[in-house]
């Protein structure tokens, strides 16, 4: 059950003086965007940190624990999905073609 089809769960959470707003599609992208952006500044920034503070030249396991977080984080919403369905949706393709004409 969403909480958006409960009339009673909306009351309570949002009173009339309140306005529900929802995300647009634009927002959510903008939002995913920024916080990639976000992700991968905090990746550098812990990273470089961990090259400059005792014992220096050495990076902790967990800076770089994050730090791969950050980049797969960031990856995945840049495009590493939107490029696999590409390149599964040219394979059926292919495959498609290859049924309706036979064998090249």
């Amino acid at each position: 059950m969403s909480v958006f089809s409960n009339p009673t769960l909306i009351n309570y959470l949002c009173p009339r003086n309140q306005f529900i707003t929802y995300m647009t599609k634009e927002t959510r992208t903008d939002v995913q965007i920024y916080s990639a952006i976000a992700m991968l500044f905090a990746g550098i920034a812990l990273a470089t940190a961990g090259f400059i503070v005792p014992p220096t030249g050495e990076i902790s396991d967990s800076v770089l624990l994050f730090f791969a977080q950050c980049l797969i984080y960031a990856g995945s919403i840049f495009g590493v999905s939107i490029y696999i369905h590409t390149k599964f949706a040219e394979l059926k393709s292919e495959i498609d073609s290859k049924e309706e004409g036979g064998l090249e």
